[in-house]
């Protein structure tokens, strides 16, 4: 699938969202503020759980890493839509579009992984509460979190190497916002159907196999939890549901892209909108306003600080 440089474009037109600059103008005005809500809300929750020490457990910890893997998913492509609103032609160079399928891939990867560590600590905590100091302890949770970007990188290194040899020679119009992999993979001018089932074997795989792990880790969890009544049943239980919530919402636009990548619909683009920069919005909306131990912490380093000045 070598192809020579004449054969190949040097930059690819970003469609966008919306042609109506009015539309666009409002794009802008929401999208900025999601945005910035995201990342200063990721970067709060790091804050809080470094400098917290009643947040320094196994759930924190990768909260935290999760909180990370949000801000870099905000960055990948949201900073270049904002500016392309106010762009007539919007054109990413090739180097720039793999780069972006590279990060978004491996992104996506290690949350899916991280995501399914965090449903394992919490079925230790609740289905094995004496055993769990011993069996989710720092050195664990690290390798966790190492395995995560691991296998996120391995996803998307699969599906680079094959991508950036495939020869493009026009049209290079991506109907998106950000080069997405089976957009850009239909530009190819060669039969891409066996990249085409590669692409969905490779995602489809850990996807699917992810959100099937997560599945069965919840219903056990929560036909245990429904065993008992207590506070402490009521309290997990309520952070059940946090994790539950974010994994649905999640997995849901992920699931339907991993199985009908190359089946696009009107509404295609606008869930793909909700899946890169609405979803890192999730973790500061729903695991830290529904915590009562983080916003315990969150009024802690507030009232220090405010102490502080006033001092």
């Amino acid at each position: 699938m070598a192809h020579t440089n004449e054969s190949m474009v040097s930059e690819f037109v970003l469609l966008g969202l919306s042609n109506s600059w009015e539309l666009q103008l409002f794009f802008f005005a929401i999208f900025s503020i999601v945005y910035v809500t995201s990342v200063l809300g990721n970067v709060l929750i790091i804050v809080i759980i470094s400098f917290d020490s009643h947040l320094n457990s196994p759930m924190y910890f990768l909260l935290s890493n999760l909180s990370f893997i949000d801000i870099c998913q905000s960055n990948f492509a949201t900073p270049k839509m904002l500016v392309d609103f106010f762009v007539e032609r919007k054109t990413i160079s090739f180097e720039g579009c793999m780069a972006q399928i590279f990060v978004l891939h491996s992104f996506v990867g290690s949350e899916m992984m991280l995501l399914v560590a965090m449903a394992y600590d919490r079925f230790i905590a609740i289905c094995k509460p004496l055993h769990y100091s011993t069996i989710m302890n720092r050195r664990l949770c690290i390798i966790f979190v190492s395995i995560s970007w691991a296998v996120g990188i391995l996803h998307s290194v699969s599906h680079l190497a094959f991508t950036v040899d495939l020869p493009f020679c026009g049209p290079n119009e991506v109907d998106s916002f950000f080069c997405d992999l089976p957009l850009v993979i239909e530009l190819a001018c060669m039969d891409t159907y066996e990249m085409e089932i590669m692409t969905l074997t490779n995602s489809g795989l850990i996807s699917l196999s992810c959100f099937l792990a997560l599945i069965i880790s919840y219903t056990i969890i929560l036909i245990s939890v429904r065993r008992r009544s207590s506070s402490g049943s009521s309290k997990a239980l309520s952070t059940l549901t946090a994790h539950i919530t974010v994994v649905i919402l999640f997995f849901g636009p992920c699931v339907y892209f991993y199985i009908w990548p190359f089946s696009r619909l009107s509404v295609d683009k606008f869930l793909s909108v909700f899946y890169t920069v609405c979803t890192p919005l999730l973790n500061p909306i729903i695991y830290s306003l529904r915590n009562e131990d983080v916003k315990a912490a969150m009024w802690k380093l507030r009232n220090r600080h405010v102490n502080s000045w006033k001092n």
